[in-house]
């Protein structure tokens, strides 16, 4: 059995490390320096395209918590950063430059892996050919079109995103569950109601508030931001996706004058995301005027609405929870891809595609960390068929399973949820 990884980014080299660390040769293939996408600049593998930050380093985050569970099961990519960190406060920030230069090093030098530079154009066919594609999600050319042909066009070029909040945030004195025209269960969506007075105050902010610039993205009409709709006219939003028609406030009997529909975003019913609300407003805007819709006063944001180019798989639909592709076992999919957002989430999915890509070899039951890692509640995610319009998440405490009875207090909930999921992540690993 041979091993190929395609992409020497984040997840591509974690992928290729595990490899290599279970005694398996494998081929590393990397386009730069011979052609480089306008995000990158750098020669070196493991590039930081964007910030130097790794976001929090304490355990009870969950971006902390991410690295940690990483770590355990011998991440490539988290040593060196700890290694290489520059003072920024809470966070696990790097000198980018040296954490490049430590990754190249480990890579190159190590005895299975062949780091070879060449742009690949296409995906092996051969089923003795173990493929992780890890091409980022700045995938394009010929590349982006093979991916597309392997995976029947389940290829997003864009990231147009509603915000996303956890459901226990919601106050469910004001908002009430409840589908249009009682078509479907009280629980497919939860329903927020304005009053004009509140409808015209939200109105008003929303298009006032301060958007970010866009670059290269053209919008087209199923995709404008709520605030772009909001210019059109007062009424415009209400006669859209805060249409009222079919919902009544069980607190008052009446129809609300404009509602705000939150739509499920996972089995476990954790999160919601706002319908329709995809936007381009920066994200400290977003929170201070989505926190005006009544019930969302106390809202939290796992994931802000974002709009921008990116290349990400309908993974749902596509791949496991093992970042194998159903319909080509021998192919595994890692990074921004598949729908990971972040440095360390993209580097993460490498390890677990890489494992694998090693076990799949082997004939071994593939593996997964459970829900209640950080870890394996993303993998979860990205392979979840409930999930529609799929969209990239990073990590957050939203995605794992709650704590009951609830603890009140968020820091001690956050740290319990942190001892839970490396507790499972022990027993997995046993």
């Amino acid at each position: 059995m041979k091993f190929k990884v395609i992409g020497a980014g984040l997840a591509g080299c974690e992928a290729a490390w595990q490899l290599a660390q279970n005694g398996y040769k494998v081929s590393l293939y990397e386009q730069k320096p011979l052609k480089k996408s306008p995000a990158h600049k750098s020669d070196l593998p493991a590039e930081l395209v964007c910030s130097n930050s790794l976001k929090a380093a304490r355990l009870d985050s969950a971006a902390g918590l991410l690295k940690e569970e990483m770590a355990r099961l011998g991440s490539l990519l988290v040593p060196i950063a700890r290694s290489c960190a520059v003072p920024a406060g809470g966070a696990l920030a790097v000198d980018r430059d040296l954490f490049s230069a430590a990754v190249a090093e480990k890579i190159k030098n190590h005895p299975n892996i062949e780091y070879i530079t060449a742009e690949v154009e296409a995906v092996d066919d051969d089923e003795d050919t173990v493929t992780v594609i890890a091409t980022g999600p700045l995938t394009e050319g010929k590349m982006s079109a093979a991916i597309e042909k392997l995976c029947g066009g389940y290829l997003s070029f864009y990231d147009a995103a509603a915000p996303i909040i956890t459901a226990d945030s919601v106050d469910m004195s004001i908002v009430f569950g409840a589908s249009r025209y009682e078509r479907g269960g009280e629980e497919d969506y939860l329903n927020c109601p304005f009053n004009k007075e509140q409808y015209e105050s939200f109105i008003n902010e929303l298009v006032n508030a301060e958007g970010a610039v866009l670059h290269d993205f053209d919008v087209y009409e199923g995709c404008m931001p709520i605030e772009k709709l909001a210019k059109r006219g007062l009424d415009a939003p209400r006669f859209g996706p805060m249409k009222p028609v079919g919902l009544v406030d069980p607190k008052t009997g009446r129809r609300p004058w404009a509602c705000v529909q939150l739509r499920r975003e996972n089995s476990a019913g954790t999160m919601f995301n706002l319908v329709g609300f995809q936007t381009n407003l920066k994200f400290g805007e977003q929170k201070r005027v989505f926190s005006m819709i009544p019930g969302l006063e106390n809202a939290q944001f796992v994931r802000y609405g974002v709009m921008h180019r990116n290349s990400f798989l309908d993974s749902p639909r596509l791949l496991n929870r093992y970042f194998q592709l159903k319909s080509k076992p021998n192919v595994f999919f890692a990074g921004q891809i598949t729908g990971v957002e972040g440095y360390m989430e993209s580097a993460a999915s490498g390890i677990i595609a890489g494992i694998n890509a090693a076990r799949y070899a082997e004939g071994k039951p593939l593996f997964s960390p459970s829900d209640l890692t950080m870890i394996g509640a993303l993998s979860a995610y990205i392979s979840d068929e409930s999930v529609k319009n799929f969209q990239p998440m990073g990590a957050n405490f939203g995605v794992l399973p709650p704590i009951e009875p609830k603890i009140r207090d968020k820091k001690e909930r956050y740290a319990a949820l942190a001892n839970r999921a490396l507790d499972a992540l022990k027993s997995d690993m046993s």
